[in-house]
Protein backbone atom coordinates (compact mmCIF):
# COMPACT_ATOMS: atom_id res chain seq x y z
CA UNK A 1 0.00 0.00 0.00
CA UNK A 2 1.05 3.54 -0.56
CA UNK A 3 1.15 5.75 2.36
CA UNK A 4 1.00 9.69 2.65
CA UNK A 5 1.70 10.91 6.00
CA UNK A 6 3.23 7.46 6.95
CA UNK A 7 7.01 6.47 6.22
CA UNK A 8 7.22 2.28 5.93
CA UNK A 9 10.47 0.53 6.00
CA UNK A 10 10.93 -3.34 6.49
CA UNK A 11 14.34 -4.95 7.00
CA UNK A 12 13.97 -8.55 8.04
CA UNK A 13 11.42 -8.92 10.63
CA UNK A 14 11.63 -5.46 11.71
CA UNK A 15 9.25 -2.56 10.34
CA UNK A 16 9.72 0.95 10.72
CA UNK A 17 6.78 3.53 10.46
CA UNK A 18 7.41 7.02 10.84
CA UNK A 19 4.72 9.16 11.32
CA UNK A 20 4.69 12.88 9.09
CA UNK A 21 1.22 15.33 9.48
CA UNK A 22 2.62 18.91 9.76
CA UNK A 23 2.84 20.76 11.81
CA UNK A 24 2.02 18.88 15.28
CA UNK A 25 1.20 14.95 13.91
CA UNK A 26 -2.78 16.16 14.73
CA UNK A 27 -4.91 12.74 13.76
CA UNK A 28 -6.50 14.49 11.36
CA UNK A 29 -9.26 11.67 9.71
CA UNK A 30 -6.79 11.55 6.61
CA UNK A 31 -3.88 10.48 9.45
CA UNK A 32 -6.51 8.15 11.48
CA UNK A 33 -7.14 6.27 8.43
CA UNK A 34 -3.73 5.60 7.76
CA UNK A 35 -2.85 4.54 11.00
CA UNK A 36 -6.44 2.23 11.02
CA UNK A 37 -5.31 0.90 7.73
CA UNK A 38 -1.41 -0.06 8.56
CA UNK A 39 -2.43 -1.87 12.30
CA UNK A 40 -4.92 -3.96 9.94
CA UNK A 41 -2.57 -4.81 7.76
CA UNK A 42 0.04 -5.51 10.43
CA UNK A 43 -2.16 -7.70 11.76
CA UNK A 44 -2.02 -10.55 9.22
CA UNK A 45 1.42 -9.59 8.06
CA UNK A 46 3.68 -12.72 7.70
CA UNK A 47 7.04 -12.91 8.38
CA UNK A 48 7.15 -9.55 10.46
CA UNK A 49 8.49 -9.59 14.93
CA UNK A 50 8.32 -6.15 15.40
CA UNK A 51 6.50 -2.71 14.29
CA UNK A 52 8.65 0.46 15.88
CA UNK A 53 6.54 3.81 15.53
CA UNK A 54 8.44 6.91 15.46
CA UNK A 55 7.55 10.58 14.49
CA UNK A 56 9.31 12.84 11.70
CA UNK A 57 8.39 15.67 14.33
CA UNK A 58 10.98 15.97 17.46
CA UNK A 59 8.61 18.05 19.44
CA UNK A 60 5.25 16.05 18.86
CA UNK A 61 5.02 12.20 18.56
CA UNK A 62 0.96 12.20 18.13
CA UNK A 63 -0.41 15.47 19.29
CA UNK A 64 -4.47 14.48 19.68
CA UNK A 65 -7.35 14.20 17.97
CA UNK A 66 -8.60 16.34 15.31
CA UNK A 67 -11.11 18.52 17.48
CA UNK A 68 -12.65 20.09 14.63
CA UNK A 69 -13.86 17.04 13.14
CA UNK A 70 -14.79 15.60 17.07
CA UNK A 71 -17.24 18.86 16.84
CA UNK A 72 -19.00 17.21 13.44
CA UNK A 73 -19.60 13.83 15.00
CA UNK A 74 -23.24 13.02 14.54
CA UNK A 75 -25.81 13.54 17.79
CA UNK A 76 -29.01 12.39 16.60
CA UNK A 77 -30.86 9.49 18.66
CA UNK A 78 -30.49 8.47 22.06
CA UNK A 79 -27.27 7.21 23.08
CA UNK A 80 -27.07 3.67 24.29
CA UNK A 81 -24.13 1.13 25.32
CA UNK A 82 -22.79 -0.41 22.15
CA UNK A 83 -21.60 -4.25 22.42
CA UNK A 84 -18.65 -4.47 19.56
CA UNK A 85 -16.14 -1.84 19.63
CA UNK A 86 -15.51 1.03 17.68
CA UNK A 87 -13.28 1.94 14.67
CA UNK A 88 -10.68 3.58 17.12
CA UNK A 89 -10.79 1.20 20.18
CA UNK A 90 -11.08 -2.14 17.85
CA UNK A 91 -7.15 -0.41 15.99
CA UNK A 92 -5.91 0.27 19.64
CA UNK A 93 -6.96 -3.84 20.65
CA UNK A 94 -5.07 -4.91 17.65
CA UNK A 95 -2.36 -3.62 18.45
CA UNK A 96 -2.51 -5.23 21.85
CA UNK A 97 -3.60 -8.33 20.55
CA UNK A 98 -1.88 -8.56 17.36
CA UNK A 99 1.57 -11.27 17.60
CA UNK A 100 3.69 -8.44 16.78
CA UNK A 101 6.17 -7.02 19.18
CA UNK A 102 5.16 -3.09 19.01
CA UNK A 103 7.19 -0.36 19.92
CA UNK A 104 6.62 3.38 20.15
CA UNK A 105 9.78 5.56 20.07
CA UNK A 106 8.16 8.93 21.92
CA UNK A 107 11.16 11.80 21.62
CA UNK A 108 8.32 14.50 21.78
CA UNK A 109 4.90 15.43 22.98
CA UNK A 110 2.08 12.51 22.94
CA UNK A 111 -1.78 12.90 23.78
CA UNK A 112 -5.15 12.73 23.53
CA UNK A 113 -5.61 9.78 21.01
CA UNK A 114 -1.80 9.53 20.20
CA UNK A 115 -1.50 9.16 24.09
CA UNK A 116 -4.13 6.32 24.01
CA UNK A 117 -2.30 4.66 20.43
CA UNK A 118 0.91 4.08 22.31
CA UNK A 119 -0.78 3.19 25.63
CA UNK A 120 -2.14 0.20 23.44
CA UNK A 121 1.24 -0.65 21.89
CA UNK A 122 3.69 -3.14 24.05
CA UNK A 123 6.60 -0.86 24.91
CA UNK A 124 7.09 2.58 25.27
CA UNK A 125 10.37 4.53 25.53
CA UNK A 126 11.34 8.85 26.10
CA UNK A 127 13.76 11.18 26.18
CA UNK A 128 14.72 12.71 29.26
CA UNK A 129 13.18 16.08 29.77
CA UNK A 130 11.70 16.21 26.37
CA UNK A 131 8.83 13.59 26.59
CA UNK A 132 5.49 14.74 27.69
CA UNK A 133 2.26 13.06 28.11
CA UNK A 134 -1.14 15.37 28.04
CA UNK A 135 -4.43 14.22 28.46
CA UNK A 136 -6.41 17.40 27.58
CA UNK A 137 -9.97 15.33 26.98
CA UNK A 138 -12.22 16.87 30.33
CA UNK A 139 -10.96 20.45 29.98
CA UNK A 140 -12.59 20.24 26.54
CA UNK A 141 -15.66 18.95 28.08
CA UNK A 142 -15.20 15.32 26.62
CA UNK A 143 -13.01 12.40 27.98
CA UNK A 144 -10.51 10.06 26.60
CA UNK A 145 -12.82 7.95 24.49
CA UNK A 146 -10.21 5.97 22.60
CA UNK A 147 -9.28 3.69 25.21
CA UNK A 148 -7.46 5.99 27.54
CA UNK A 149 -10.00 5.46 30.54
CA UNK A 150 -9.29 1.80 30.18
CA UNK A 151 -5.48 1.62 29.93
CA UNK A 152 -4.19 4.20 32.05
CA UNK A 153 -5.40 2.27 35.15
CA UNK A 154 -3.89 -0.25 34.02
CA UNK A 155 -1.03 0.90 33.46
CA UNK A 156 -0.10 3.15 36.17
CA UNK A 157 -2.66 2.67 37.96
CA UNK A 158 -6.29 3.74 39.07
CA UNK A 159 -5.19 7.49 41.33
CA UNK A 160 -2.70 8.61 38.58
CA UNK A 161 -4.68 7.67 35.80
CA UNK A 162 -7.28 9.98 37.48
CA UNK A 163 -4.67 12.57 38.44
CA UNK A 164 -3.34 12.64 34.69
CA UNK A 165 -6.88 12.97 32.89
CA UNK A 166 -8.83 14.78 35.15
CA UNK A 167 -5.88 17.02 35.67
CA UNK A 168 -4.79 17.36 32.28
CA UNK A 169 -1.49 18.49 33.14
CA UNK A 170 1.85 17.91 30.63
CA UNK A 171 3.26 14.65 32.73
CA UNK A 172 7.37 14.82 32.24
CA UNK A 173 9.58 12.10 31.05
CA UNK A 174 10.71 11.44 34.49
CA UNK A 175 7.14 10.62 36.54
CA UNK A 176 5.87 8.69 33.03
CA UNK A 177 9.12 6.60 33.87
CA UNK A 178 8.70 5.99 37.14
CA UNK A 179 4.81 5.70 37.24
CA UNK A 180 6.04 3.02 34.34
CA UNK A 181 4.25 4.12 31.52
CA UNK A 182 7.40 4.89 29.71
CA UNK A 183 9.87 1.45 29.68
CA UNK A 184 13.02 3.65 29.69
CA UNK A 185 14.37 7.48 29.31
CA UNK A 186 17.28 8.06 27.12
CA UNK A 187 19.39 10.85 26.01
CA UNK A 188 18.46 12.34 22.74
CA UNK A 189 21.63 11.46 21.24
CA UNK A 190 20.99 7.93 22.03
CA UNK A 191 17.00 6.76 22.10
CA UNK A 192 17.81 6.33 18.40
CA UNK A 193 20.39 3.50 18.58
CA UNK A 194 19.14 1.80 21.64
CA UNK A 195 15.62 1.57 20.75
CA UNK A 196 16.75 0.53 17.58
CA UNK A 197 19.02 -2.21 18.50
CA UNK A 198 16.10 -3.36 20.59
CA UNK A 199 13.69 -3.77 17.66
CA UNK A 200 16.28 -5.13 15.83
CA UNK A 201 17.36 -8.02 18.64
CA UNK A 202 13.85 -9.08 18.63
CA UNK A 203 13.03 -9.47 14.78
CA UNK A 204 15.78 -11.52 14.60
CA UNK A 205 14.69 -14.25 17.40
CA UNK A 206 12.42 -16.99 16.16
CA UNK A 207 9.26 -15.77 15.04
CA UNK A 208 6.93 -18.11 16.62
CA UNK A 209 8.56 -17.69 19.96
CA UNK A 210 7.96 -13.97 19.92
CA UNK A 211 4.59 -14.30 18.58
CA UNK A 212 3.70 -16.41 21.45
CA UNK A 213 5.65 -14.84 24.14
CA UNK A 214 3.41 -12.32 23.61
CA UNK A 215 0.33 -13.68 23.78
CA UNK A 216 1.06 -15.76 26.75
CA UNK A 217 2.16 -12.38 28.63
CA UNK A 218 -1.21 -10.91 27.34
CA UNK A 219 -3.04 -13.89 29.55
CA UNK A 220 -2.12 -12.39 32.76
CA UNK A 221 -5.09 -10.54 33.03
CA UNK A 222 -6.94 -13.69 33.31
CA UNK A 223 -6.97 -15.70 36.44
CA UNK A 224 -3.27 -16.92 37.34
CA UNK A 225 -4.01 -21.16 37.04
CA UNK A 226 -6.15 -20.25 33.81
CA UNK A 227 -2.86 -18.09 32.92
CA UNK A 228 -0.61 -20.68 33.48
CA UNK A 229 -2.26 -23.80 31.88
CA UNK A 230 -2.41 -21.45 28.55
CA UNK A 231 1.63 -20.93 29.14
CA UNK A 232 2.25 -24.39 29.60
CA UNK A 233 -0.02 -24.92 26.25
CA UNK A 234 2.07 -22.49 24.22
CA UNK A 235 5.33 -23.75 25.61
CA UNK A 236 4.84 -27.10 24.52
CA UNK A 237 3.46 -25.75 21.14
CA UNK A 238 6.74 -23.96 20.83
CA UNK A 239 8.76 -27.31 21.45
CA UNK A 240 7.32 -28.66 18.14
CA UNK A 241 7.76 -25.79 15.93
CA UNK A 242 10.89 -26.18 13.69
CA UNK A 243 12.53 -23.22 15.23
CA UNK A 244 12.75 -24.24 18.66
CA UNK A 245 15.41 -27.08 18.05
CA UNK A 246 17.57 -25.45 15.87
CA UNK A 247 18.19 -22.27 18.11
CA UNK A 248 18.49 -24.73 21.04
CA UNK A 249 21.29 -26.92 19.01
CA UNK A 250 22.99 -23.49 18.08
CA UNK A 251 23.09 -21.94 21.53
CA UNK A 252 24.50 -25.19 22.69
CA UNK A 253 26.93 -25.47 19.79
CA UNK A 254 27.76 -21.57 20.43
CA UNK A 255 28.84 -22.28 24.07
CA UNK A 256 25.81 -22.22 25.94
CA UNK A 257 25.58 -23.90 29.49
CA UNK A 258 29.61 -23.34 29.89
CA UNK A 259 30.97 -20.73 32.30
CA UNK A 260 32.49 -18.49 29.01
CA UNK A 261 28.81 -18.56 27.31
CA UNK A 262 27.14 -17.55 30.38
CA UNK A 263 28.74 -15.08 30.79
CA UNK A 264 27.96 -13.32 28.04
CA UNK A 265 24.35 -15.21 27.27
CA UNK A 266 22.77 -11.96 26.39
CA UNK A 267 25.25 -11.55 23.48
CA UNK A 268 25.14 -15.37 22.43
CA UNK A 269 21.75 -15.24 22.49
CA UNK A 270 21.56 -12.21 19.85
CA UNK A 271 24.57 -14.24 17.88
CA UNK A 272 22.98 -17.47 17.29
CA UNK A 273 20.02 -15.93 15.67
CA UNK A 274 22.25 -13.54 13.38
CA UNK A 275 23.92 -16.19 12.21
CA UNK A 276 20.41 -18.35 11.32
CA UNK A 277 19.32 -15.16 9.15
CA UNK A 278 22.82 -15.12 7.05
CA UNK A 279 22.30 -18.60 6.54
CA UNK A 280 18.84 -17.89 5.50
CA UNK A 281 19.78 -15.47 3.07
CA UNK A 282 22.58 -17.20 1.29
CA UNK A 283 20.22 -20.10 0.91
CA UNK A 284 17.54 -17.17 -0.29
CA UNK A 285 14.86 -17.64 1.87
Amino acid sequence: MEWKLLKVEKREGLVTVVINNPPINLITLDLYRELSQFVEKMADEKGVSVILFKSANPDFFIAHFDVSEILKFPLEGEVRPHPELNAFHLMCERLRNMEKVTIAQIEGRVGGGGGELVASMDMRFGVKNKTILNQMEVPLGILPGGSGTQRLPRIIGRGRAIEVILGAEDIDSVTLENWGFLNRLYEPDEIEEKVATLARRISLYPNPAVRLAKRSINNHEMPLNMGLQQEAYLFQQLLRTEEAPKAMTRFLLGGGQTKEGELRVAELSLEINESSVAVDEEKGD
